[in-house]
């Protein structure tokens, strides 16, 4: 039986001074794409002709008015029937770099029961302190991947390969009604398109898998209000999704960790503000020899699961401090996405 063909195709909107850097990482697989196919969406600088001196094809879009979904849709609408049910398409960010052997693992993890590869994300390097804390995060993100044997919570936009039938399948099932999102291959009312394939893919009963081979180096934002803009993003559209779908047995997971992401972070902010009262009115509560073995322990956990991420990685989370606020704003974000959700706000995309 020959081998199945791999198609790569690169949504990208302006992004001239980083397609290049993308280009070169699928050249440098192991096993090397078929055919790399940039998808230029309503670009107003030279990402083509950067582009195309790489080796890569173009795919311009049409009339597009639904950002990176609707780019990608139309694009495996032009590819998809020139492939085989076992051929694969790749899907991967404009400011993501993948490791070299990222095609070769994601190929062999396939069999009937995967439906879709994607990809363990890491954050590339600067950004100061903010930058760090992001690594840090990816690094504990995968760390716990590693721990429940490569199961992938979302297939990243960041780099992801399907099988060529499952995005048939995805398409036949939003035309039949068993799942929403209109009738394309991505979803075109989520804000998070990556996190509602996902969905999408476990609905039609195949696994989502992330082997720590499939390792891709991506951006990480540098300022506060980019930070800020991405996450709500990302978490308002996680909400969403699972509002769509509603309660099932592939969705109950999300719905307990959501869940526990709020409980954590209401815990927290009791705890902050009950020291903060108490230490005011009477002064320093002294040490717990109870409590003191539970932070230490707490802090162990933290300091080993970045330990992969260098010694300054390492130091800051000991410090634990930076992390805090960290989890601060995270938690801010988490409770503005809960609210603007009751309140059935418009969340708009804000380019970062």
């Amino acid at each position: 039986m020959p081998e199945p063909r791999l198609v790569v195709l690169i949504p990208a909107h302006n992004e001239a001074d980083r397609i290049g850097a993308a280009i070169e990482g699928l050249w440098r697989q192991t096993r090397k794409p078929d055919l790399i196919v940039v998808v230029t969406d309503n670009c107003t600088d030279d990402t083509a002709e950067v582009a195309a001196s790489h080796g890569a094809d173009i795919f311009a879009t049409q009339g597009n008015t639904h950002k990176k979904a609707g780019a990608l849709n139309q694009a495996i609408d032009w590819v998809l029937p020139h492939l085989d049910e076992r051929d694969l398409l790749l899907v991967q960010d404009a400011d993501t770099v993948l490791n070299p052997w990222f095609s070769e693992t994601a190929m062999a993890t396939f069999n009937r029961k995967v439906g879709a590869v994607g990809g363990v994300f890491y954050g590339e390097r600067g950004g100061g302190l903010l930058g760090l804390l992001q690594r840090m995060e990816f690094q504990r993100y995968a760390w716990e991947l590693d721990r429940t044997g490569g199961k992938a919570q979302v297939l990243t936009g960041t780099g992801t390969m399907f099988r060529a039938r499952v995005l048939r399948e995805v398409r036949e099932a939003r035309h039949s009604g068993r799942i929403g999102g209109g009738d394309g291959y991505y979803s075109l009312a989520s804000l998070t398109e990556d996190d509602e394939m996902t969905k999408a893919v476990k609905t039609l009963g195949y696994r989502a898998m992330s082997p720590a081979g499939c390792a891709v180096t991506t951006e990480v934002m540098t300022s506060l209000p980019k930070l800020w803009h991405q996450r709500l993003r990302w978490q308002r559209g996680a909400l969403e999704n699972l509002r769509d779908y509603g309660w099932t047995k592939v969705t109950a997971r999300y719905f307990l960790q959501q869940f526990l992401m709020g409980f954590g972070a209401l815990s927290f902010l009791v705890y902050l503000t009950f020291m903060a009262t108490y230490t005011t009115l009477y002064g320093f509560p002294g040490v717990s020899p109870f409590w003191t073995t539970i932070g230490l322990i707490f802090v162990v956990e933290k300091t080993v699961s970045v330990r992969r991420a260098g010694p300054l990685a390492v130091l800051v989370a000991a410090l634990m401090i930076p992390e805090m606020l960290y989890d601060l704003f995270q938690h801010a974000v988490y409770f503005t996405s809960l609210w603007g959700l009751v309140r059935r706000s418009e969340e708009k995309w804000v380019a970062t």
